[in-house]
């Protein structure tokens, strides 16, 4: 059985720190929506102090090369084992019915 749920009513007022600077977020929810007029650039003088140049590493993840070297241990190929050689005179145990 499957019920339909009704969305929850939206308990957040939209806010753009431009319009209103002295809503108080400690009264009311807030959810920052800026306006056209008030919305943050884009671009700026810092943008260019960071270094974006990439490198690859080898992985995709971050502690990807110890994940690695971990997976290689664990599924690496066993070493073959030669199966113990039975005497000539060994015969398994069988139980016998009735």
């Amino acid at each position: 059985m499957s019920e339909y749920l009704a969305d929850s009513p939206v308990v957040a007022r939209t806010w753009c720190p431009g319009c209103d600077p002295f809503a108080d977020p400690t009264l009311e929810i807030l959810d920052i929506r800026y306006c056209d007029t008030h919305t943050p650039a884009r671009t700026g003088e810092a943008d260019t102090a960071v270094a974006t140049e990439g490198y690859v590493s080898g992985s995709t993840e971050a502690g990807g090369e110890s994940n690695r070297l971990w997976c290689q241990l664990l599924h690496r190929d066993a070493p073959r084992v030669a199966a113990p050689r039975r005497s000539r005179g060994y015969r398994p145990f069988v139980p016998r019915s009735g």
